[in-house]
Formats: structure tokens, C-alpha cells, sequence
């Protein structure tokens, strides 16, 4: 019953709905460019060492992160387009970068990393590739009250975390942290940020940690104290969202709020995403890195990278 249901959903809506399932797309205002080629850096994760913390920004809030030899893979979305599953393909905003790493590329992932429901965070088609190409072999962690979307996908394991839950698996330390966002993968649905905390859709920061170093995946969110708590972790990487603020503030933070909230919790490098790959706000396409580039120096944190395909490495 549940996996007939969930067919009918990605198969059987109207195409119309799809400017539903993510916040409102606006017009393309201010020319964004099409994208195809020139990638500055290229990522090459067979040559990376293992003994060493490595992260590439493959798109959107898609990284690749090799965890001293362990490989995880956040919000994964590598198709052309994200949006309402529909007859085989994605009803929704189309790619204007390419992903620095394309399926046969990518090395194995030992683990997932599943922010939130949204369909540019939690991508169906993507993640079904990946199951398919390595069934039972991918461990996978996701916020609460969203594993109903993937959980008819071959995984090796599929975690639930709450805000504040704490779990290890690969020798990897995970806590889900509160962020100010919303979850509903469908405007009808439930979700905490309506106030159904214990039957709606949840969203989640994670903190990651393994042999003394530790890494914050904010997730999606606006600006918020709600990273304070994180003040004395001694957080070594933050990668933060700094894109699709105008005109959804109360959604997403802009560029230098998140330097701020990076700042404030005193971690040592920050790594933008959650922009340069999909329209989804007014803002033009090149100014959430340029505004990024521009407030850094006010702040004691460091830009690790800022460009999709770089990669940066933990010395």
C-alpha cells in the first residue's frame, strides 16, 4: 500500500503543481547565464588521501566529502532538473551549472546525508540512481518524518535523527541540529515549521565529526541563533547555504548572514552552497559568491572555497 501510494504521487500529478513543490520560481529577471562549460577546478576523489579531511562542491548543497577514507555525499542532486517526478523526468527548475562529478564519476558513497524533504535537497531520481547502482551498500541518514519518501529504495540501512539525536556509524559521529527553515515536501503536508512538531516534516543541520575534526552541514535555513549552541565545538568546516534570499528571506539566509552565523560559533573555514546551480531567487547569479568574497574579509572565519568543482582539503 504505502509503495502504490508513493507511485501514484511521483507519477500521477498534473504538471501544473510542480511550481508548488519548492518555493514560487520567479522570471528570469536579470538574464542568468546557461552554464555548460568551464568549471574552474575539477575534482579527482580517486586521487585524494585518505588520511585527510577532503570536501568538493559538486552542486547546489551537494558535497563529496572524504572523512579521513570514509566518503559522504550530502543532499545529493546530479540530474538536469529537480522538481515534480513525472512520467520519468523532473517538472522544476533546470540546472545552469553542471555537476562538477557526474554518476560514474563519484566514488561509492558509504553514506547519505539527507538535510530535508525538499526536492533539491532530497531528490528522488538521484537517489534512486544511486541505490540501484549499489543496492544495500549505502548507509543512509535523514531528518524526521521523511524517510517515507526514499524508504522503498535499496539501502543498507536508513536512519532517522531528531534535532539534538546523536548516532555513530563508520566511525563517524553525527548529531541532527534545529535549524529555521520549513519541510513540506507538498504545500498540503504537515511540517514543524506550522507547528506539528511531533507529526510534520522536519528539517536538520548536521554536526560531523571523526578523529578530533568537525564539520557543520547547515542544511537550509534563515538567519537564526540557533547555531550558538555550536560555540565551543571548535568547528574546523562550516558549509553554509547562501543563496535564493531575495525574495525568500524568511526561508534562506543571505551571504552575509551566514559568514555571521559561521562566525559567531568561531569555525575556522567556510564553504558556500545553495547557489549558482538552480534559479530559485531574483538575486543575480554570481552575487551571493561575489557578496560572500566582499564581507569575508570583516570576519575572522576563512573562505575554503567558492567555486563549484573546487576542492579543498583540511590541512
Amino acid at each position: 500500500m504505502k509503495n502504490t501510494r508513493r507511485k501514484f504521487i511521483k507519477n500521477s500529478f498534473i504538471a501544473g503543481l510542480g511550481s508548488l513543490i519548492l518555493p514560487p520560481f520567479v522570471k528570469n529577471t536579470y538574464g542568468f547565464p546557461n552554464v555548460k562549460e568551464g568549471l574552474n577546478y575539477l575534482p579527482r576523489p580517486g586521487e585524494w588521501e585518505k588520511d585527510k579531511l577532503t570536501i568538493a562542491w559538486i552542486g547546489h548543497s551537494t558535497m563529496l566529502i572524504n572523512f579521513f577514507g570514509k566518503w559522504i555525499l550530502t543532499d545529493p542532486v546530479l540530474f538536469g532538473s529537480v522538481g515534480l517526478y513525472f512520467f520519468g523526468t523532473s517538472l522544476g527548475p533546470s540546472r545552469l551549472t553542471p555537476p562538477a562529478l557526474s554518476f560514474d564519476e563519484l566514488p561509492k558513497p558509504d553514506l547519505i546525508l539527507l538535510s530535508h524533504a525538499h526536492m533539491d535537497h532530497m531528490d528522488y531520481p538521484t537517489l534512486e540512481e544511486l541505490s540501484d547502482k549499489y543496492p544495500d551498500q549505502i548507509d543512509v541518514i535523514t531528518a524526521y518524518n521523511t524517510d517515507d519518501v526514499i524508504s522503498d529504495l535499496n539501502w543498507k540501512s536508513l536512519k532517522v535523527m531528531d534535532w539534538g539525536n546523536e548516532f555513530e556509524i563508520h566511525d563517524i559521529k553525527f548529531k541532527a541540529l534545529e535549524v529555521k527553515h520549513f519541510g513540506w515536501r507538498f504545500p498540503w503536508e504537515k511540517d514543524r515549521s506550522k507547528g506539528y512538531h511531533f507529526d510534520g516534516r522536519s528539517y536538520n543541520a548536521y554536526l560531523i565529526e571523526r578523529n578530533g575534526k568537525k564539520v557543520l552541514f547547515a542544511g537550509d535555513t534563515t538567519n537564526t541563533d540557533k547555531f550558538e549552541i555550536l560555540k565551543n565545538e571548535n568547528i574546523d568546516v562550516a558549509l553554509m547555504p547562501i543563496g535564493a534570499y531575495n525574495p525568500w528571506k524568511r526561508a534562506h539566509c543571505n551571504p552575509e548572514e551566514a559568514l555571521q552565523m559561521a562566525d559567531n560559533i568561531n569555525a575556522k573555514y567556510f564553504i558556500p552552497m545553495h547557489t549558482k546551480t538552480f534559479q530559485q531567487g531574483s538575486e543575480p547569479f554570481e552575487e551571493p559568491i561575489s557578496w560572500m568574497l566582499n564581507s569575508a574579509p570583516n570576519y575572522k572565519i576563512k573562505i575554503g572555497l567558492q567555486e563549484i568543482g573546487q576542492t579543498f582539503i583540511l590541512s
